[in-house]
């Protein structure tokens, strides 16, 4: 769904936002979002997105910590940081189709990310997949 890609890629660039500075207005994400989306649905889809990855950012965190191996959050390209975030959120809480998350994180990352990016994000995802109550 293009519609959702461009949720996605939207989601992200708020994250980063997020992730650079905590303190960033959620009320100002949101007048950006009705700017962007005129659909009430992608809104929505949109909203629940960011908002979900703020409020689960902790948890998120600590799974993606305890999948890669070697690498600190801090030390993670902050690209590569939330697209993690955005995917292990959308298995385990949205019940998004793990294929679709994964192709969806890969080619966010390769757009966003460094030339390494989309290798890191599909095999750090995809060790998360057995934690992910999403998997059937």
């Amino acid at each position: 769904m293009a519609g959702r890609s461009e949720a996605r890629r939207f989601a992200l660039q708020m994250l980063y936002l997020f992730d650079q500075n905590p303190e960033a207005d959620q009320d100002r994400m949101q007048m950006e979002l009705r700017k962007q989306f005129i659909d009430a649905a992608l809104r929505e889809f949109t909203w629940s997105l960011i908002s979900g990855v703020i409020a689960a950012r902790e948890e998120l965190d600590a799974g993606i910590c305890r999948t890669a191996t070697n690498w600190r959050l801090d030390r993670m390209a902050p690209t590569d940081r939330n697209v993690l975030r955005m995917g292990l959120y959308e298995m385990t809480r949205m019940g998004t189709p793990v294929a679709v998350v994964i192709d969806e994180s890969i080619e966010i990352a390769r757009e966003f990310g460094t030339e390494h990016s989309s290798s890191f994000v599909n095999g750090i995802l995809d060790k998360l997949i057995p934690a992910s109550p999403a998997v059937e």
